[in-house]
């Protein structure tokens, strides 16, 4: 998975490159997306990431067309060796190459240093994950856990989560992002429930997350 840096929207027609390349999936923080508030953004005059391309490959070490597609893309690049867990898919599958409807959020995430690899992963992948479906109206979850750094300087990153959206409406809504069926009761409970279950599985000051416009570009093998 390749992570693009910068500080602002991105040109969605700039990305020609990455549609070309040997490219499954990409995400671009562009002018569809960003209407839609991150949940978690980064610090003014932070450098974040505003797109990404993800490859399958057959080995890591022979990825050469893809990198030169991604130094085409004009960004500051890194790229990380995932292990990718499709855990919840779209009901009706996108047409391949066209924008996904609604928006993703892309999420950088970090093991709390108090926690050892198996809590960690018991409490992201059989307490959070499941449960997060249910407290809310996502219609894909796809956890990258990142095995390896595969450019020199990279940010260290144990794991790239995307999740997607009905729609920028319920992204920026509490009550949408909730399944709180309009009751403004059920928001506080849901609320509390999220916080303690992300704060045990994800640093919280260290969680990054950015909206960005999704394409599904190949039918999963």
């Amino acid at each position: 998975m390749y992570l693009f840096w910068g500080d602002g929207p991105v040109d969605a027609d700039a990305a020609t490159a990455l549609r070309a390349g040997p490219f499954v999936s990409i995400g671009l923080h562009d002018g569809d997306a960003v209407h839609a508030p991150s949940p978690a953004p980064a610090a003014p005059g932070e450098r974040t990431h505003v797109a990404f391309a993800g490859a399958w490959v057959d080995c890591y070490q022979r990825r050469e067309e893809a990198d030169a597609a991604v130094a085409a893309f004009g960004l500051p690049w890194d790229a990380y060796l995932v292990v990718e867990s499709l855990y919840e898919d779209y009901a009706t599958p996108p047409t391949p190459g066209q924008r996904s409807a609604g928006v993703l959020t892309v999420a950088l995430i970090h093991r709390p240093a108090a926690l050892d690899e198996p809590t960690w992963l018991h409490n992201w992948h059989e307490v959070q994950s499941p449960r997060s479906g249910e407290l809310q109206p996502r219609c894909r979850y796809v956890r990258n856990r990142v095995v390896q750094r595969l450019t020199d300087g990279a940010p260290p990153i144990d794991g790239i989560v995307e999740e997607a959206w009905p729609s920028t409406k319920v992204v920026a809504d509490p009550m949408l992002f909730f399944n709180t069926g309009g009751d403004p009761e059920a928001l506080g409970p849901m609320v509390t429930e999220m916080l303690a279950n992300v704060e045990a599985c994800l640093d919280l000051a260290r969680l990054r997350s950015t909206t960005m416009s999704e394409y599904l570009l190949q039918p999963r093998r």
